[in-house]
């Protein structure tokens, strides 16, 4: 494989902390000529809480573990219903800054929902991507030593969003929050995933590669 190839690898549903520590060992193990790579996972209920995390966003957690984790960011919430991205690309590879690594996602997510007619905009100095004042979207990312980890949390069906009434998303109270099929797109993530993955590629300049999904720790 050349450096614009990326293998994808869809994980299916998976507890949160295997995945995470996979992609740690993922970043830590590789070097300039590791091809990129993209795991998609749809996570058993969690809230993370990223490095600038207060724990007071966490209203009412009941019985979904918080997770203090080393993403940037507040807290958020992963589950059922919710496509989970991580692209693990080199950054000095493909030539972008962090910043514009992070425009580059946004507007993957934008396109995505612009497949539906739906109009997802930028807040500033809120990354994520909203849809009439509501987040449907949210990003928290890690580089390390050039490559990326972490990513984004893209709510796909209505059961991803009510866990969100038991924090202050990303840090502010009382931001609503919405899904796809709220707003009139498809039933499913079948039919979302293979238009996200499509616009990640064309916002990065990768071929993208479908392969099996790495080996996680035990449960």
């Amino acid at each position: 494989m050349n450096s614009r190839d990326c293998i994808v690898r869809d994980l299916g549903r998976q507890t949160y902390e295997p995945v995470w520590h996979a992609m740690q060992a993922f970043t830590d193990a590789r070097d300039a000529d590791t091809t990129d790579e993209l795991w998609l996972v749809e996570h058993d209920p969690v809230f993370t809480l990223g490095q600038a995390g207060k724990p007071e966003h966490v209203l009412a957690p009941g019985d979904i573990p918080v997770i203090p984790v080393d993403r940037g960011g507040q807290v958020t919430y992963h589950g059922p219903g919710q496509i989970v991205a991580y692209p693990l690309l080199d950054l000095k590879r493909l030539g972008i800054g962090v910043r514009e690594y992070v425009h580059r996602i946004e507007q993957a997510i934008i396109d995505t929902l612009g497949e539906w007619n739906i109009l997802g905009l930028r807040r500033d100095g809120a990354p994520g991507v909203y849809v009439n004042d509501a987040k449907i979207a949210a990003l928290g990312i890690r580089v390390r030593r050039g490559c990326t980890f972490h990513g984004l949390a893209f709510n796909i069906t209505g059961e991803s969003t009510p866990p969100f009434a038991r924090i202050n998303p990303c840090g502010y109270a009382g931001l609503q929050v919405v899904a796809l099929d709220d707003l009139g797109g498809p039933g499913g993530m079948a039919a979302v995933k293979p238009v996200l993955v499509a616009e990640l590629a064309r916002q990065f300049g990768l071929r993208m590669q479908p392969d099996a999904p790495p080996q996680l720790a035990a449960r």
